[in-house]
């Protein structure tokens, strides 16, 4: 996409410097500059993108390992409730 974006202000630039002039370089350089910007931000996008998938990801993983954890609470709890009702039945 950066390629792209730069192929694009690069051709922008090209046809702004066959028609000559001080004013077609100026607004050329600015295309390019504002197409660098453009470039720069999507690659900014990108990584937040990534970051958010990588939290999300671990808050998942957190999720389930917090969830794995309270049935295996629940299941000790119910086996010493087995055991103190065996303890009670048996005196």
């Amino acid at each position: 996409m950066n390629t792209f974006l730069k192929t694009a202000a690069l051709a922008s630039f090209l046809a702004l410097a066959a028609c000559g002039g001080g004013a077609g370089n100026e607004a050329a350089q600015n295309m390019e500059a504002a197409s660098d910007n453009m470039s720069d931000n999507l690659a900014n996008q990108a990584e937040m993108l990534d970051e958010q998938a990588d939290n999300m990801s671990g808050n998942a993983a957190d999720a389930m390992e917090n969830q794995s954890d309270a049935m295996e609470n629940a299941s000790e709890a119910a086996d010493e409730s087995n055991e103190q009702n065996v303890v009670d039945e048996a005196q």
